[in-house]
């Protein structure tokens, strides 16, 4: 059997600092992805639409397993239920970080019927230190039909998800130039 080395390292590239569409590179691989619906940015604010421009560790993976099973993958893997959230109140002490639903604070739902939550990929991003109005829920997740924008995250068809996550492992991170 032919063991498949683990790559450490992506980057996402769009065609301008406004694009809503770029393309996500992993060694040969070169797949279609969806930006933010303000295209990409190095001053990251929440509720901007942009997709922040830096390098992030990708830290988790959190998938649905009502809907699919467990992706393959080296990095760390769990599953999610209906009381996950992530909080995206600013000035909450667990700003930017999952909660349990219902929260006091305004939080996202994870569990969502629309699917992009399926897989998602939780990147370090605003988390070591959190800075107030520094962005959350920055995620690699399923992206919707036609690639329209997201809200800053980085999204993928389901399958390219999937063959990404089978070739990454501890240590992995993602770019995101200018």
């Amino acid at each position: 059997m032919r063991r498949i080395k683990r790559a450490g390292r992506l980057t996402v590239r769009g065609r301008t600092a406004a694009a809503t569409r770029g393309w996500l590179e992993m060694g040969w691989l070169r797949l279609p992805c969806a930006l933010g619906r303000s295209g990409r940015s190095a001053r990251k604010r929440e509720g901007d639409g942009a997709t922040p421009i830096g390098r992030f560790r990708l830290v988790a993976v959190l998938f649905r397993s009502d809907r699919r099973r467990r992706p393959a993958t080296g990095l760390p893997v769990r599953a999610i239920g209906p009381e996950q959230g992530w909080c995206d109140a600013s000035t909450d002490r667990n700003y930017n970080r999952a909660v349990r639903l219902p929260y006091s604070a305004s939080a996202e739902h994870m569990w969502r019927d629309d699917r992009l939550y399926d897989i998602v990929v939780v990147l370090d991003q605003n988390t070591r230190p959190r800075k107030r109005f520094g962005g959350s829920a920055i995620f690699m997740h399923v992206a919707r039909p036609g690639y329209t924008p997201t809200e800053g995250c980085i999204a993928l068809g389901e399958k390219h998800l999937a063959l990404v996550l089978a070739r990454l492992g501890p240590g992995a991170a993602i770019m995101v130039p200018r």
